[in-house]
């Protein structure tokens, strides 16, 4: 699969097949992200890859606030347990973190960079017959998720990157094409 190809394919992945993701995939993935352009080579990204008891501690987390927007107390029980099932059900789930920068202009770039390799990381997914869903949020700046992932003060938790066999492929969703959003200048 070339590289047009991979990017036209990649889709967000909601539901994976039970094969497990193994390490030498995961690591080989990661291999690309750290390839990604890094002005003043900075290379501000951290990858932690988070075994089945850390899902399921995010998926408690996670459950909680998804819990804590529902009245019944048994609706809201079983929102927890199945929040905390879907998490440690992935075949894998990679956190991308990015080491905070004192200068703000440096810590914009690096921000930049840390997606630019996760870009990487999916599309080098694709090209292997993997699915991702990225996962972004509030979330991964609450105190609980820092701690049940071990982020240090000085990183930032950019985004989860869901990993897996795919179960099914979702169809594109229509986009503005890039004409419509283009100046030329003269």
């Amino acid at each position: 699969m070339n590289v047009r190809e991979a990017v036209r394919r990649r889709r967000s992945v909601k539901r994976f097949t039970s094969r497990a993701v193994s390490r030498d995939e995961i690591e080989g993935l990661l291999e690309l992200a750290v390839l990604a352009p890094n002005h003043r080579m900075t290379q501000p990204w951290g990858f932690w890859v988070l075994g089945p008891e850390t899902r399921r501690a995010y998926g408690r987390i996670k459950g909680e606030r998804r819990a804590g927007k529902v009245e019944d107390p048994k609706a809201a029980e079983a929102v927890r347990r199945k929040t905390e099932v879907e998490m440690e059900s992935l075949p894998a789930l990679v956190a991308f973190t990015q080491r905070l920068d004192e200068d703000p202009e440096v810590r914009e770039e690096d921000f930049a960079t840390v997606y630019m390799g996760m870009q990487s990381f999916l599309l080098g997914a694709m090209a292997v017959g993997l699915g991702t869903h990225v996962k972004t949020g509030r979330i991964l700046d609450e105190p609980e998720t820092r701690r049940a992932l071990g982020v240090e003060d000085d990183e930032r938790i950019v985004a989860l990157v869901h990993l897996g066999e795919p179960e099914d492929i979702p169809d594109s969703k229509p986009r503005v094409p890039a004409a419509e959003r283009t100046r030329w200048l003269p």
